[in-house]
């Protein structure tokens, strides 16, 4: 995967003939409709997502984004196809990450919700990503438990993806999950088998950001948009500290990822081509 171009201009104008624009959320999320993840996103018997380098992209970063998709957030994946996504793929690589690997992680409530867990694979390309993001099926479910199941990125990063920047270079990617409650504290391993097929041990949420940050730096995009988003901050601060980014306004954050991302590389030279040699880029 991730062997096209993020292009712009072709993205605008397909954008403009799909009524990206102008659809409901409903006629842009069609699995929505039939009420159950797309089977391409559907995490059973995953071994792994691969962000591989290629001819086109030499040097990958992988990038996870772990959206939220329980009922007060289900709008930001509609809000990310209308126009986030390209802010947010148009920045990153405007701001000299000519690589960017990017992978949709929808997530749910392991405790309550039927598909707690959907992936797609790392793109590159405008109609890739598009194609994935509007593959996820907003469940709108979680429930009045305490928290969601975000710790689920953490396991998929940690034990399901494989990336050349970590195996040939040793580069971390960078894991963002987006979200307005606290993160549920144990992923059991009968959960484990439900979701992937195959599980044996039972971790907590420490345990597996812990395993996570073995291969990404593990952000948190924290959307404070209620009282009890303002409460499951404090605990995000506390388990992340500056990597809690907190925001008022959803919107923001295109912005906030593409600036994190960007402020980890330090580009000191770019060729005509717009391609960075390895030796070009210094992690900060």
């Amino acid at each position: 995967m991730g062997s096209t171009r993020y292009d712009l201009d072709a993205r605008y104008d397909r954008a403009r003939k799909a009524g990206y624009g102008t659809k409901s959320a409903g006629e842009i999320f069609t699995q929505n409709a039939k009420r159950m993840a797309h089977e391409s996103m559907n995490p059973h018997g995953v071994s792994f997502r691969e962000s591989r380098d290629s001819e086109v992209h030499p040097h990958s970063v992988p990038i996870i984004l772990g959206l939220d998709v329980t009922g007060s957030m289900g709008h930001i994946p509609h809000e990310l196809i209308r126009d986030g996504l390209p802010k947010l793929m148009g920045g990153i690589i405007q701001g000299g990450v000519p690589d960017p690997a990017l992978l949709f992680l929808g997530i749910g409530d392991h405790e309550c919700d039927g598909y707690p867990l959907q992936v797609g694979q790392f793109e590159s390309g405008d109609e890739e990503l598009d194609m994935w993001l509007t593959r996820t099926y907003i469940e709108s479910g979680g429930g009045g438990n305490a928290g969601e199941s975000y710790l689920l990125a953490w396991y998929f990063a940690a034990f399901h993806t494989r990336t050349d920047a970590f195996e040939k270079r040793g580069q971390k990617g960078l894991l963002f999950t987006v979200g307005d409650e606290p993160c549920l504290k144990i992923l059991s391993a009968s959960a484990i088998r439900e979701i992937m097929g195959k599980g044996q041990q039972t971790y907590t949420h420490f345990e597996l950001l812990e395993e996570a940050k073995k291969k990404y730096e593990v952000y948190h995009i924290s959307v404070l948009h209620s009282d009890q988003a303002l409460r499951a901050d404090r605990g995000w601060k506390e388990l992340l500290g500056q990597n809690c980014i907190s925001i008022a306004d959803h919107r923001d954050i295109p912005n906030v990822i593409k600036n994190i991302i960007c402020d980890k590389f330090k580009s000191k030279s770019i060729g005509t081509t717009g391609t960075v040699g390895l030796d070009q880029f210094q992690m900060l």
